[in-house]
């Protein structure tokens, strides 16, 4: 084996793999991410698809990325890479701004023949002139290196030219020293109907990475310092897959059946995909007609006992809506989870934004009142889907999960937990003795506030639930106006009391800093890295990132408040820092504000705090 020249060590590294959306980025970029994982590093990525469906090939508007970071201390798929791989002219210049200075670029020199170059509207025939290019460029040529492999295959050329991909993922796994034995693990998983398909990856991985070796003295190779992880068995997930199982898991503790009643958007999809696939584990999982039928689906199977879920992004969200107000009027668990996407409207289906927060708190006509949870990371989906059905079915409201597409589509590397823990859910449900005493279906737990489930088929439990207000003793429809008002009342302080039932807000970061860069939902790893770099260059700063928006933590008022300096960041136009002004009076609350369809870079948090706080 040839010697490497010129490595460099770090404590984490960034790739990103681009190429026209038919390609394979995102499988390439994903087998890569396993199996760094699988060798003991923390992973966090990036799919960055293109908003057009099968743009024209070559052209700009096709380019599709996937963008990963692996090392220790991995909160972010990172702001630009060490290594870019652009598979055509389109994918350079769409990507070589997210490289590093003095970086690496490979590229597949076979595509950038002068008609690639004018499909990608370069001007000249030196692209990396043109675009000013200082970097470490290694001129491929996998595509003729990819057919000279599988020439004895007797795979058509159209099948050869899938295999790219491959090549490329097989240099880029010797040039960070990754086992080729696990990539080829993953490649015959993914395979394991189409035998040839596998044997001819199998021949184009080794081929690219032997050919690593042939150019090892032309460009750098890396070394990536692995951490210490918690014992146990990992496996890299996404956010969508992660919130599928949180959910399964949960059905597993309440002892209820799980039902998925949805319809197809972007990004959101993949969860009825998932939950479809678990028929072995008793989930219902339906493709209704509409947004509007999946949750009124969801909203029966609820009062049949089941625990309900509906899945969507922002659009669907806004159709749900009187679907979701009959919930909280008949007061039954249901699960809302909507993986938001950039808005109004259609808007940028493949783009991440944060800006469905005031829909999901008040989108719904009258006092309609429920809890919203958004979840941190992609692993993190795991953990709020199956605290979102906890406080569905334990307080027997709806419940809206907040994830969005960089976290539902980004994965990150998740320990899968053992069944202790997370504990049981307990379902109020109604029995015998209750059913004897008098029970009447707004019967509630005094501590709690919540009425109890009385599921159909339960003897001497039958009752009328509906969207017209009932009397808050029978039952019976009431147009009393002290009876109506009596139960609006009563539906917003059982959600207040939902405070008492959820973690407190904790703090991070410098425990003495008197600013506090304040975040919701999937802009964590971002914040967090931010918050670490800050202190670490002599800016001191704590981090409050909040998981429980309606209630707020118990201790999140008075905590924030013990800071001379607030800045909320999201990635919207301010509507958290609206929601939190409204419950601060006299605290002036900062804003860091993005909404480009793109998460935030850590050197714009970084550069806007040191802003605030060198005023």
């Amino acid at each position: 084996m040839l010697e490497k020249t010129d490595v460099k060590v770090l404590d984490k590294v960034v790739v990103r793999f681009s190429g026209d959306s038919g390609d394979g980025m995102q499988l390439a970029g994903n087998i890569f991410t396993n199996v760094s994982a699988g060798v003991g590093n923390q992973v966090s990525t990036f799919p960055d698809y293109p908003a057009e469906i099968r743009a024209p090939q070559g052209s700009l508007g096709g380019v599709s990325g996937f963008q990963v970071s692996v090392g220790a201390k991995v909160h972010t798929p990172g702001d630009k890479c060490d290594v870019l791989i652009a598979m055509n002219p389109a994918a350079l210049k769409q990507n070589f701004k997210f490289l590093k200075p003095g970086g690496v670029i490979i590229v597949d020199i076979d595509s950038f023949k002068e008609a690639d170059l004018r499909k990608a509207l370069f001007t000249t025939d030196s692209p990396f002139e043109e675009l000013g290019i200082k970097a470490q460029v290694v001129e491929v040529p996998v595509t003729s290196m990819t057919k000279a492999a599988l020439a004895d295959s007797g795979l058509d050329n159209k099948s050869v030219l899938k295999c790219r991909n491959i090549f490329a993922l097989g240099l880029v796994c010797w040039l960070f020293d990754r086992p080729l034995e696990s990539a080829l693990h993953h490649l015959k998983k993914k395979f394991a109907r189409k035998p040839a398909i596998f044997e001819a990856n199998s021949k184009v991985i080794e081929a690219g990475y032997n050919y690593g070796h042939n150019i090892h003295a032309s460009v750098s190779t890396y070394r990536i310092e692995t951490s210490q992880p918690r014992p146990g068995v990992y496996t890299d997930i996404n956010g969508n897959t992660a919130t599928a199982w949180g959910l399964i898991m949960a059905s597993e503790k309440s002892g209820r059946p799980l039902f998925l009643g949805s319809y197809p958007i972007t990004p959101a999809t993949d969860i009825l995909h998932e939950l479809a696939k678990r028929k072995d584990l008793g989930v219902k999982a339906i493709q209704m007609e509409d947004e509007i039928a999946g949750v009124c689906s969801a909203i029966g199977a609820s009062f049949a006992g089941n625990l309900a879920v509906t899945s969507t992004s922002g659009p669907g969200l806004a159709l749900k809506s009187e679907g979701i107000g009959l919930a909280v009027m008949a007061e039954l668990p249901l699960v809302v989870i909507d993986v938001q996407r950039g808005g109004p409207s259609t808007g940028l289906p493949t783009k991440t934004e944060q800006t469905d927060l005031m829909q999901a708190l008040y989108g719904r006509n009258g006092e309609s009142p429920l809890a919203v949870v958004a979840a941190a990371t992609p692993a993190d989906c795991f953990t709020m889907a199956f605290e979102a059905a906890r406080i569905a079915i334990e307080h027997m409201t709806p419940v809206i999960l907040l994830t969005d597409a960089f976290i539902g589509n980004g994965s990150g590397a998740w320990r899968v937990p053992e069944a202790d823990e997370f504990p049981a859910i307990k379902v109020r449900e109604v029995g015998p003795d209750m059913i004897a005493s008098g029970w009447r279906p707004y019967l509630r737990d005094q501590m709690s506030k919540a009425r109890y489930w009385a599921i159909p088929g339960t003897e001497g439990a039958t009752h009328r639930l509906g969207g017209l207000e009932k009397d808050a003793v029978t039952g019976a429809i009431s147009n009393d106006p002290a009876n109506h008002e009596r139960m609006v009342l009563i539906r917003r302080e059982k959600i207040a009391r939902i405070a008492d039932d959820i973690p407190l807000l904790e703090v991070q970061g410098d425990p003495g800093a008197d600013t506090l860069l304040i975040g919701w939902g999937g802009t964590y790893g971002h914040l967090m890295t931010a918050t670490d770099e800050l202190n670490a260059a002599g800016t001191p700063v704590a981090l409050a990132h909040f998981r429980y928006i309606n209630p707020l933590p118990a201790n999140a008022l008075e905590t924030i408040r013990r800071y001379k300096r607030v800045i909320v960041a999201e990635l919207n136009t301010g509507m958290f820092a609206d929601y939190l002004q409204s419950k601060l009076p006299g605290v002036e609350i900062l804003r860091i504000n993005k909404i480009q369809g793109q998460p935030f870079s850590v050197t714009e948090i970084v550069d806007q705090v040191k802003q605030f706080t060198d005023k």
